[in-house]
């Protein structure tokens, strides 16, 4: 949808309201406890609030569609350095040409209504009290945000925002760190232009700009403390901290970065969406954090000063992996070193503009990810096996956790009808299942878009 139309969209959701009076406030107040069910499908567009439509329409002033404003937040993809995050390592996402956008304008009072444009729920809630609303069945991960701001030390203001993505849902491409990421800057953005002609003082340097970086950990504290799932900081800081043409070298234990230029060319990403059902995901994920741990254990007499795996040398483990009695785990960490240096090496090789030898890693990084770390499966393994058959696949491996979930593939721009064509079929009539398939360019991270015309 172009601005325009969103424009639109949001008058016909929130109304146009140029003409209403002071009955702004009586409602706001009544309807602050509302939103706090399970996010069910509305019966109404007036579901969620409370009065007439008439009251329902004058609770802020002057939603004409003058003055709205708009935010864009990307989805990521990682495109090597799989399981090295949480081992003190270095990942290296990219942030897609694929966008939640929000159209949004302040408020008067205290109060946030969501809406968005391919779901008939609408959530309305109060600043506060966010404590209230989280089991929503959607809008949670909005609210989180705000409450993680303001608990920052964030003055934000009440606000309507309508959310639209280009982001597949569930498909691993980070849906919900975008949307928190989005919502995190248009929450700021509105504050700072609010608080700050009133003179009242604003954490940080958030009083001359706002610091991209601290909105992603404050989005990822949301999704840890109000969400409640225990991701880590990658989704959101790709997300925020994007830039065209580009990957990030980041280091997810202490959050150095650099951007590290990705020329495709003649080339697109392209990303193919097993479709599985991830039953055991979350146990078997756990599993390989507690084998990196015991690893540790096994090397700390020799590295007594690692914190974290990948503060070893992978040279010098070598060196020293006599130290792992387990078979088992002695692959684990040896996926986990390799990895680390694969990444780096990555970056040295796209540095000199060589994406073909970058291919070579991504196919390396699966082979450790099936082999050393087992996490990939006859429905990732197929995907990955079939895109290396078309002549101008660059390279392919898996992307995530794994157990399910999405590869990742650099594939020339002419081979891509005939990718998406054969892979499919041969998945289907392999696996039985029907993959997904999206594509895409390399983009930048969160801003605001100017409103058209």
């Amino acid at each position: 949808m172009t601005t325009n139309e969103l424009k639109r969209k949001f008058i016909e959701i929130f109304g146009d309201t140029k003409d209403c009076s002071s009955a702004e406030t009586s409602v706001a107040k009544n309807s602050s406890r509302n939103g706090s069910g399970n996010g069910s499908k509305s019966d109404s567009k007036n579901d969620l609030r409370t009065g007439t439509e008439s009251e329902a329409q004058c609770d802020f002033a002057d939603i004409s569609g003058e003055n709205l404003r708009v935010f864009a937040s990307p989805g990521r993809v990682n495109l090597i350095g799989e399981h090295t995050d949480y081992n003190g390592g270095y990942v290296f996402p990219a942030a897609l040409k694929m966008n939640t956008v929000i159209i949004a304008r302040p408020r008067k009072d205290r109060i946030i209504r969501l809406a968005a444009t391919d779901l008939e729920d609408r959530v309305t809630a109060s600043l506060d009290s966010l404590d209230e609303y989280k089991n929503l069945k959607w809008g949670n991960y909005q609210l989180g945000v705000a409450d993680q701001l303001q608990k920052h030390g964030y003055e934000i203001p009440g606000c309507d925002m309508l959310f639209h993505s280009t982001i597949p849902f569930g498909a691993g491409l980070s849906s919900s760190a975008s949307i928190e990421v989005a919502t995190a800057l248009t929450l700021v953005t509105l504050g700072i232009e609010l608080f700050n002609s009133s003179g009242n003082k604003l954490p940080g340097d958030a009083q001359k700009n706002i610091n991209l970086i601290q909105l992603a950990v404050i989005s990822q504290k949301a999704e840890n403390q109000y969400v409640g799932v225990n991701c880590g900081i990658m989704d959101q800081f790709a997300s925020a901290m994007g830039k065209a043409d580009h990957a990030i070298l980041l280091n997810a234990r202490d959050l150095s970065y650099k951007h590290v230029p990705l020329k495709l060319e003649d080339c697109k990403i392209v990303i193919a969406n097993t479709n599985k059902k991830r039953g055991l995901a979350d146990s078997k994920y756990n599993e390989r954090r507690k084998e990196c741990e015991d690893g540790l254990r096994y090397l700390n007499s020799a590295f007594p000063h690692a914190r974290y795996l990948c503060d070893i040398d992978y040279d010098e483990y070598k060196a020293k992996e006599y130290l792992i009695k387990d078979e088992v785990i002695k692959r684990r960490v040896e996926h986990v070193l390799s990895e680390n240096n694969r990444v780096l090496k990555s970056v040295e090789v796209l540095e000199k503009g060589n994406l073909d030898e970058f291919g070579k890693l991504m196919c390396e990084s699966h082979a450790s990810l099936r082999d050393l770390y087992e996490v990939t499966g006859i429905e990732l393994d197929t995907l990955v096996d079939e895109a290396l058959k078309i002549k101008g696949v660059l390279g392919s491996r898996m992307t995530g956790a794994g157990f399910g979930g999405c590869t990742v593939s650099i594939v020339k721009e002419a081979a891509i009808d005939e990718f998406i064509e054969v892979v499919g079929k041969n998945y289907y009539d392999r696996v039985g299942l029907k993959a997904s398939f999206y594509i895409s360019e390399i983009g930048d991270g969160a801003s605001e878009l100017k409103m058209e015309g």
